[in-house]
């Protein structure tokens, strides 16, 4: 996870120090993981987090520390710090494959009054979600326990990931968001003003065909969604299927 969040963070520093009249903005940096359903903290030695609604039913993340950032260059290592500690391990179908779903943070603040001593007030955030790849049973076969716990938990975050996207395509009153703490983190990509972009890395290889067909078949199924919100809503998330 490196190129995008880094490009996008140059056109943020461009616009930030385009005029005098963006005086005041600030970049930060976050960068966690869910792993086995819970909350890791990847630039602070993976200390456990906790996930919580506020009055406003915000979703935040108690405990996660943020670092205000003023180049790119800084981005990029603590991203590779971030990867570094990073679950993985080995599985029957990569030799390293992603035990977690990885959430990178960019968020955007602004000054009070243009005073540093009071705190900043978020103006944006962009959210770069890294997914763990689905597994099928056939891959599974030569996985020790905790591996095969490790992709259970996978799939069903996964899966409740799907039927939120369906309740949206069905304009469900409800949407299962509490489905899992992936979806949980997820919510303020799918409501309010948001927008949203999926990408999706195929393998051309002709043993990962089955896996580039799960993954077209689930990434085509998001064009069909639609936001009672007069917003185009798609799942804010880029896919790594190795």
């Amino acid at each position: 996870m490196q190129p995008l969040p880094l490009k996008a963070s140059q056109d943020i520093f461009r616009l930030m120090h385009y005029n005098d009249l963006n005086q005041g903005y600030q970049l930060f940096v976050s960068f966690f993981e869910i792993y086995g359903g819970k909350l890791f903290d990847l630039l602070n030695d993976r200390k456990k987090l906790c996930m919580r609604e506020d009055g406003k039913q915000q979703v935040c993340i108690v405990g996660l520390q943020e670092f205000r950032v003023s180049d790119v260059d800084t981005i990029k290592e603590l991203i590779e710090r971030g990867n570094a500690t990073r679950s993985t391990s080995t599985t029957g179908a990569n030799e390293e494959s992603s035990r977690s779903h990885a959430i990178l943070q960019l968020a955007i603040k602004k000054t009070v009054d243009g005073k540093e001593s009071k705190p900043a007030r978020l103006v944006g955030k962009l959210s770069f979600i890294d997914l763990a790849e689905s597994e099928r049973g056939a891959d599974t076969t030569d996985n020790d326990k905790q591996t095969r716990m490790e992709g259970a938990e996978i799939n069903k975050s996964l899966l409740a990931l799907k039927e939120c996207i369906r309740a949206l395509d069905n304009d469900q009153g409800h949407i299962p968001f509490r489905g899992s703490k992936l979806t949980e983190v997820l919510r303020d990509s799918f409501v309010g003003d948001s927008r949203t972009v999926m990408i999706s890395c195929i393998s051309p290889n002709l043993g990962s065909c089955e896996h580039t067909l799960t993954l077209v078949t689930d990434s085509g199924g998001l064009r069909k969604v639609k936001s009672s919100l007069l917003n185009l809503l798609h799942l804010n998330a880029f896919l790594r299927d190795k």
